[in-house]
């Protein structure tokens, strides 16, 4: 009888309906002012992410089961996924090469390197110094350096050292074991004691930590 009567002053199915609509809104926003989380889509882009950072990098590398280079470098990384797979050494890269005798056929050092997996191509760019198993030494600021073909090339100025005299030019082309070399718009060549300083190698930035000796950096191996 109370409840009847409460329930017709008041209106019991009133105020639930109001409770509903004024109230329950203010639970939903009290329940959801705590902390705003932002998600951001990050797209990976294979030209530009590398899917692989290896630091202090010694290690051999092999291929078809022979002992092809041996590799330095501070930073080596790896974009795997990338159109054309290829690796990438931006704070300076030492490599030596060996034949199937594994005698070092060649030594080369650069400021920056890259290598092109599929095509078997290095491009070395800044103080990029090549040392034959002969002894020849050369010097640009620029190599291209093909596996394949076994050669390297550049169309940068060059300074070459054979046995007792210097050469110098703006581009060659050459067999990877420099037994065999044409260098194109020839510049000059002095015999060794005679060769004045070259201006256009002088600007370069010096890579003389690079050399394998002065290298103190750990033993990683790059699967």
């Amino acid at each position: 009888m109370i409840l009847n009567r409460f329930h017709c002053k008041t209106n019991i199915q009133g105020i639930t309906t109001i409770f509903v609509v004024v109230v329950m809104p203010l639970l939903l926003i009290t329940a959801c002012g705590g902390d705003v989380k932002e998600v951001v889509d990050v797209k990976f882009d294979p030209e530009t992410s590398f899917t692989l950072k290896t630091t202090d990098v010694s290690t051999l590398v092999s291929d078809s089961g022979i002992t092809r280079y041996r590799i330095k470098a501070k930073v080596w990384l790896m974009f795997d996924k990338a159109k054309e797979p290829y690796s990438y050494f931006p704070e300076g890269f030492y490599t030596e090469k060996f034949d199937t005798l594994f005698r070092a056929e060649a030594s080369v050092k650069a400021d920056t390197a890259y290598n092109y997996q599929k095509k078997r191509l290095w491009k070395l760019i800044g103080n990029v110094k090549v040392k034959s198993l002969e002894g020849k030494k050369l010097e640009t600021s620029l190599l291209f350096w093909d596996e394949a073909q076994e050669k390297i090339y550049s169309d940068q100025y060059v300074r070459i050292e054979d046995g007792e005299k210097i050469v110098t030019g703006y581009g060659f082309d050459a067999k990877q074991d420099m037994s065999e070399y044409n260098i194109y718009n020839s510049g000059a060549a002095f015999p060794i004691n005679e060769a004045p300083a070259d201006s256009a190698l002088l600007s370069l930035p010096d890579t003389t930590a690079m050399e394998p000796e002065l290298m103190q950096i750990d033993t990683t191996k790059v699967h």
